[in-house]
């Protein structure tokens, strides 16, 4: 089992806007079936992992649940869930949620879809395994960041697709 972040980001570094929007992402030209696309990598994943905002911004702009998976969320606040969602709460550390998001993942991948701050959790907790970057080819000035603390990393994998340079990468763990 791995432990991908797997994200996109615009190419001065963030994930999101300052109110936590995705809508920039969705204006770049990016094909669905060639390199590091999303619909390869979801089919390996067996849970679900984000933050708040994540959560909250999907919930106000899709039309339905989209993910068949585990979801959990991290957060101190009550939060609506969708109908027939699997979305599960938690306000713990990563590792303390960890071996249930494990379990609820059985022979499957867990993606910590969002955000940077979370994802850099797990990197701390040493959980993160593997993080996937589409860069964008737009800049946002400001925003929510792709990572707010330092990670060693080895570089898999580069690719392009369309306005997208994609790289995929390995944690390098302190031992």
């Amino acid at each position: 089992m791995t432990t991908h972040f797997y994200t996109a980001s615009s190419l001065d570094g963030f994930i999101a806007t300052e109110e936590h929007s995705l809508q920039w992402l969705f204006e770049q030209d990016f094909d669905r079936d060639g390199p590091m696309a999303y619909p390869k990598f979801i089919e390996r994943i067996g849970a679900l992992v984000m933050g708040a905002s994540t959560y909250e911004w999907l919930l106000r702009n899709q039309e339905s649940w989209e993910y068949t998976q585990p979801t959990w969320v991290f957060t101190h606040r009550d939060l609506a869930v969708p109908e027939g969602a699997d979305v599960r709460f938690t306000s713990g550390k990563p590792r303390e949620a960890f071996d249930d998001i494990e379990t609820s993942a059985p022979g499957k991948d867990i993606w910590v879809m969002g955000g940077g701050d979370l994802a850099g959790q797990f990197a701390e907790a040493g959980l993160l395994d593997e993080i996937w970057v589409q860069f964008a080819s737009v800049t946002l000035g400001s925003g929510q960041p792709l990572f707010t603390r330092p990670l060693k990393l080895e570089l898999l994998e580069v690719a392009r697709n369309r306005d997208f340079v994609c790289a995929h990468h390995r944690v390098v763990k302190d031992h």
